[in-house]
């Protein structure tokens, strides 16, 4: 019973956080979607991936430390665990200052790439240069906040989401509804937002005195690339819902036109909140599985995965019940016309039969990573898209733009069997070697 208990504590906030992330950009297109139509909401969708590529970058370097760090608490290492937190918050500001000049540069160009045109880029230009300019905010907040969750400050995370993203709620309705500033106005907020987060987590570790260690030494380089070693997973699992949005983008654009790119907006908002409670529920048992891992207790990383196996399958289950009940009126929320809207009844439960394998994906790929095994990881992490662009490949061929759409689950059910595959051969449930405790 007191495993459940300590792992509900760790999940549940850690839920509420992901999905809050997530409706950052579901906010926007609400809000945009009602005040500027069709092309507004088509243009935050297409836009998203570039936007999401930052809170990824934070994450992957934040979780990358912040599991360094559990791991080294648990072999009793407290002065290594703060120079990962130190090594992590340079890596972080040094992230954010490159890629405020990398989206401010290259994210038109990168507009067209992912199939953007006409009103839809001019619409996603306007957004994307006004998120650049607070790219460092988006990552320092999504990288601390792993740091919280694993500090013990998991409620204190959920509270630094929950901060955020009523900001952000409450800019854009004055920014997008009240003063009519359209699209920069919804980005304006969502910057202010991950800026508030920001300061939330940053009060955190000042009052609780947490207290990171800038002197590596000869050991700077091994921390470098030990961060590195586990951020490119969390990276990789946090992006890779935008690979198969930035894929789906553009196959719809070239079999369906401008009305497909527009009809899947509301159903990758929607997907997107279902994986990020997915995501939640993987990484708030992250920091129970890589402390027990640290302090080589194998039977509880074991129960810990399982646990959250049963926990991700129910979520998934009672999460397609609700959404195929209201599926008729899911788009409208986004100010969708009435044509939009009855396409998405017709095409959201082709996309709800995914999300089942998808919490088997999605808990696996963060055991790996948080007990060291990065190639399983991986696999896992990249495979996804990897399956889901060779579907693109011919379905849409042989079945026009339903094929498209039908790759995504397939993709998804493709990537559940190889979880399920490596799981199954792996003769003990974590790493029984010394080598990676840090």
């Amino acid at each position: 019973m007191k495993i459940h208990k300590e792992f509900f504590r760790y999940v549940i906030p850690s839920m509420l956080a992901f999905a809050l992330s997530g409706v950052y950009a579901i906010a926007d297109g609400f809000f945009v979607g009602n005040a500027l139509g069709d092309s507004a909401l088509a243009a935050i969708n297409v836009a998203y991936p570039i936007t999401a590529f930052l809170q990824a970058a934070g994450t992957g370097i934040g979780m990358g430390g912040a599991i360094r760090y559990s791991i080294s608490i648990g072999t009793k290492k407290e002065r290594r665990g703060r120079q990962y937190f130190g090594m992590s918050l340079i890596l972080l500001a040094i992230a954010g200052v490159f890629l405020t000049f990398l989206f401010w540069a290259g994210s038109p160009a990168a507009l067209r790439l992912f199939g953007a045109e006409g009103s839809i880029h001019t619409l996603g230009k306007e957004y994307l240069l006004c998120i650049s300019c607070g790219a460092i905010f988006q990552v320092m907040a999504t990288g601390l906040v792993p740091f919280l969750r694993n500090m013990g400050g998991s409620v204190a995370a959920m509270a630094a989401m929950i901060a955020g993203f009523l900001t952000n709620i409450l800019l854009d309705y004055l920014f997008v509804w009240v003063l009519p500033w359209g699209m920069t106005g919804a980005a304006a907020a969502t910057v202010l937002g991950q800026a508030v987060t920001f300061f939330v987590c940053l009060g955190f570790f000042i009052r609780g005195k947490q207290r990171p260690l800038f002197c590596f030494g000869k050991e700077g380089r091994l921390l470098l690339h030990q961060i590195f070693g586990v951020a490119f997973s969390p990276f990789g699992l946090t992006f890779s819902p935008n690979i198969t949005l930035i894929l789906i983008n553009k196959s719809a654009a070239l079999f369906g036109g401008a009305a497909a790119v527009t009809c899947y907006a509301p159903i990758s908002y929607i997907s997107c909140v279902i994986l990020l409670l997915l995501q939640g529920i993987s990484d708030g048992s992250q920091p129970m599985v890589s402390l027990a891992f640290g302090e080589r207790k194998l039977d509880r990383t074991r129960q810990i995965r399982n646990l959250a196996y049963r926990f991700a399958a129910a979520v998934s289950l009672l999460c397609m019940i609700v959404l195929f009940l209201v599926r008729g009126r899911a788009a409208k929320i986004f100010g969708a016309s009435e044509d939009i809207t009855r396409q998405v009844a017709a095409l959201l439960p082709v996309f709800l039969t995914g999300y089942l394998f998808l919490g088997i994906s999605r808990i696996t790929t963060a055991f790996f990573y948080a007990v060291g095994k990065n190639l399983q990881a991986y696999i896992l992490i990249y495979g996804e898209p990897f399956f889901l662009f060779l579907l693109l490949l011919f379905l849409p061929r042989l079945f026009g733009v339903w094929g498209t759409w039908l790759s995504v689950p397939i993709s998804q059910i493709l990537i559940a069997a190889v979880s399920i595959f490596l799981v199954l051969r792996e003769k003990q449930p974590v790493p029984s070697g010394r080598g990676n405790a840090g």
